[in-house]
């Protein structure tokens, strides 16, 4: 069983899916692992720290010349795949719904492609999650990105020569990456307050010392949405959670984003109006700006300003945390297809229930049932 480790070619990605530690685990499987040159440089992992872990390190030919399963960040290009064995695994972070014609062409090259964002959210996958494990990241750098383009400090600072005031910080969206963001402005001495359309966030909200902010008296969620995630909401709800936003965002200092809803564009929480009830120096960061953003103006990629309020857009944010989010991400990957290993085989063997969430094509078609339906 060959694995083959690939440098990133997406724009902007510094993150590897493999580390030494990783592959000198699979290497105790049984597999052999090949890592193409380069593929660790940007995570600040040298080759010789692969080869040293048990990995044969090449050229992109040399690996993926007769590899099973081939292991990315990101999905491939398919075109760039030659080499593989017929119906070679494709395992990564492969973005079903967006790269759409990169799945059809999986299928007609015969591979095999498994998402690994598609992971079921149950407790026994829970160590395979790229979100979950990206997400954590993306929460704590969007803090220190606030930070960064904020003129002021968070925390309150008692002086000889007078008080500095507390930055407020409020985070909109409260699954992995706000908890995280929550935790972290926390840490640095903001006034940290949250909200989300899901009621039991709530008690999450208050156990890391934030001010939870809801919409009374009109229904939410009152557990979770499909996944653990939040599901669109009815007019009713959008419409008092919008007023209850316009009066708190304004006292704010700095706004988190980070809702998203699988499959869909990312809900507009902040209006241009709302942006300019904020005032001069303010900070939002927008991290669903890649699904369109949650921030009304935000542009992906960049750092714009509107009413004298900063509105940041980065991309990718996880990688900008490269050798930590590549470390997270590897053990996800070798989280996986370790606990399907089967000795005899020399190979993972899939179950039915985590096999059939992430597998997306199969014999030449797509057969995801979320992609067909």
């Amino acid at each position: 069983m060959k694995l083959a480790v690939l440098k990133e070619t997406a724009a902007g990605e510094r993150r590897v899916s493999a580390t030494p530690e990783t592959v000198k685990k699979f290497v105790a499987l049984g597999a052999s692992v090949s890592v193409e040159s380069g593929a660790g440089e940007s995570a600040s992992i040298a080759d010789d720290a692969f080869a040293q872990a048990g990995a044969t390190v090449g050229s992109r030919a040399d690996a993926l010349r007769d590899a099973d399963i081939v292991l990315g960040v990101q999905g491939p290009d398919p075109d760039g795949l030659a080499g593989v064995k017929p119906g070679a695994w494709i395992v990564a972070g492969l973005n079903p719904f967006g790269e759409r014609a990169r799945v059809d062409r999986y299928a007609a090259a015969g591979l095999e492609a498994l998402a690994m964002e598609f992971m079921p959210r149950i407790t026994r996958a829970q160590s395979m999650d790229i979100l979950s494990s990206q997400s954590n990241l993306s929460g704590y750098k969007a803090v220190l990105d606030a930070a960064a383009e904020y003129g002021r400090a968070f925390p309150m600072m008692m002086t000889a020569a007078g008080t500095v005031s507390a930055a407020k910080v409020f985070v909109m969206g409260v699954g992995v990456a706000g908890l995280q963001a929550i935790a972290t402005a926390r840490r640095l001495g903001a006034q940290v307050s949250a909200t989300d359309v899901r009621s039991a966030t709530r008690e999450q909200i208050q156990s890391l010392g934030a001010k939870p902010i809801f919409v009374e008296n009109v229904a939410g969620i009152e557990g979770e949405g499909s996944g653990g995630y939040a599901t669109e909401m009815s007019e009713e709800y959008q419409k008092a959670q919008a007023e209850l936003v316009s009066s708190h965002i304004a006292k704010q200092d700095i706004v988190i984003t980070t809702a998203l809803i699988p499959g869909r564009p990312a809900p507009r929480l902040i209006s241009d109006a709302q942006i300019a009830t904020m005032r001069a120096g303010s900070v939002i960061v927008d991290l669903a700006v890649e699904q369109g953003g949650n921030v009304e103006g935000a542009v992906a990629g960049e750092i714009v300003e509107k009413h004298g309020v900063k509105i940041v857009g980065h991309r990718n944010v996880p990688s900008r945390l490269a050798a930590d989010s590549s470390a997270l991400f590897a053990r996800n990957l070798f989280n996986f297809l370790s606990a399907f290993w089967d000795k005899e085989k020399g190979a993972p063997v899939l179950d039915e229930e985590i096999g059939d969430a992430i597998r997306l094509t199969r014999d030449g078609k797509v057969v995801n049932a979320r992609l067909l339906g």
